[in-house]
């Protein structure tokens, strides 16, 4: 195949190609960073990746496409939706913390850094299922 031409994720051969078209954006690793806490609403993917509502509900819809999320809605008033890994998403969480590590060596932190609290939750999730 020449260089630049462009396949379907399909038709990729590599797996590394084939996840990075799957995971490699910025707010899918977010939301992958958050949901490896736990289940999360909307509101709070939304407050604590600061992604726009139409784009994280593309997003969303997408990894639930993908078979990487499940959402599940409660009957209540108002509607309650939560978000929660499949067990192919929480495969992803190896990737999620190699990144973190990363950058906790090579990168400075940022001011407004928000991973702290998610990182903890992951460390006790993680902890849990060890046991």
């Amino acid at each position: 195949m020449a260089a630049g031409t462009r396949v379907h994720d399909e038709h990729l051969v590599c797996p590394v190609a084939r996840a990075a078209r799957l995971l490699g954006d910025t707010w899918t690793l977010l939301i992958l960073r958050d949901l490896g806490g736990g289940a999360r609403r909307f509101s709070e993917l939304e407050q604590s990746t600061g992604i726009s509502p139409r784009v994280l509900s593309g997003r969303l819809k997408e990894l639930e496409r993908r078979g990487i999320l499940t959402r599940q809605i409660f009957a209540s008033v108002p509607p309650r939706v939560e978000y929660t890994l499949t067990e192919k998403g929480e495969a992803a969480g190896p990737l999620i913390d190699a990144l973190r590590r990363y950058g906790d060596r090579w990168l400075p932190p940022l001011a407004d850094d928000e991973c702290a609290e998610t990182t903890v939750a992951m460390d006790v999730r993680n902890e849990y299922r060890e046991r």
